[in-house]
């Protein structure tokens, strides 16, 4: 019969330290998830950002080498990451593969133009400083026109305004939410041990020397959830790296170390309060109210 008992409150320990860790990793996964993001939040607008093509058409009579030293001045311009050169023949061909038929034997002209598809750094994608790259490019007199999706420039940059609020909001609604669920969950397991915190006391143990075991078994837990929460951030991370590389979520490597040291610091940070405010709470009770 004592056996059986004792197998049972074994289990039910088990399950109560389970309960704690799975609690305490979920809760710090998400946090560090929602820091990582914050982190990469700019470099993800940035990317997107960076993808938006200006395209400088030039007119017919701009020579092979006006288009070269246009090249060569790309290349040196702060404003564009990269560009593309795509001659006149080239975007016909494009335009046949898209269209299915070859529309410069029916005009019996090609009426394209030469290009430069130009990538702008994601610091120029604004819309006062696309208008002023705009007017640097159109002062030369061989370029026929210019094209860009303004609309979608204005919508991105509003966009990120109104997502970077949110994210902030976010984040302090889900901090105080995950406090919370850490310390129900170390309450109930402390709970599950009232008895044996009075007994202690009554026998003439100190608070100090009851709170100890208890808070010293909960960090373990912390330690235990917080490096399985580690483990989970750095598999999305190497995934992440893995579907989008062009993003580099692992160039700041310091930013990485830093939350992931602070997803460590947290476990045992909340778990060694929550642990001693619930045992103290207990310790305070009267006997009578343990019921």
């Amino acid at each position: 019969m004592s056996s059986s008992f004792d197998k049972f409150q074994k289990r039910r320990l088990i399950t109560s330290y389970l309960s704690v860790v799975v609690s305490v990793g979920l809760v710090l996964f998400m946090l560090g998830l929602l820091a990582l993001f914050i982190v990469n939040a700019k470099k993800l607008s940035d990317d997107f950002k960076e993808g938006i093509t200006m395209t400088v058409f030039f007119k017919d009579d701009a020579k092979d080498t006006t288009l070269t030293k246009y090249g060569d001045m790309l290349k040196t311009a702060k404003f564009a990451k990269n560009y593309v050169f795509v001659s006149k023949e080239q975007a016909a061909k494009e335009h046949e593969k898209t269209l299915g038929e070859n529309f410069t034997e029916f005009l019996g002209l090609n009426p394209l133009k030469n290009s430069f598809d130009i990538h702008l750094r994601a610091d120029y994608v604004e819309n006062d400083s696309v208008a002023k790259v705009e007017r640097q490019l159109r002062e030369n007199p061989l370029v026929a026109d210019i094209f860009y999706d303004k609309q979608l420039v204005k919508m991105v940059n509003e966009n990120v305004k109104k997502a970077s609020m949110w994210v902030l909001i976010i984040s302090g609604f889900l901090t105080v939410i995950a406090v919370l669920l850490i310390n129900s969950s170390l309450r109930l397991s402390i709970y599950a041990n009232r008895f044996i915190i009075k007994t202690m006391q009554m026998v003439g143990a100190t608070k100090a020397f009851i709170r100890k075991p208890f808070i010293w078994r909960s960090v373990k837990l912390g330690m235990i959830g917080a490096g399985l929460a580690i483990v989970s951030l750095l598999a999305v991370l190497f995934y992440v790296d893995s579907i989008w590389p062009t993003l580099g979520v692992f160039n700041d490597m310091f930013s990485i170390f830093l939350i992931l040291i602070g997803v460590f610091g947290i476990g045992v940070l909340i778990t060694w309060l929550s642990t001693h405010f619930a045992t103290q709470r207990f310790l305070n009770l009267r006997t009578d109210d343990l019921y």
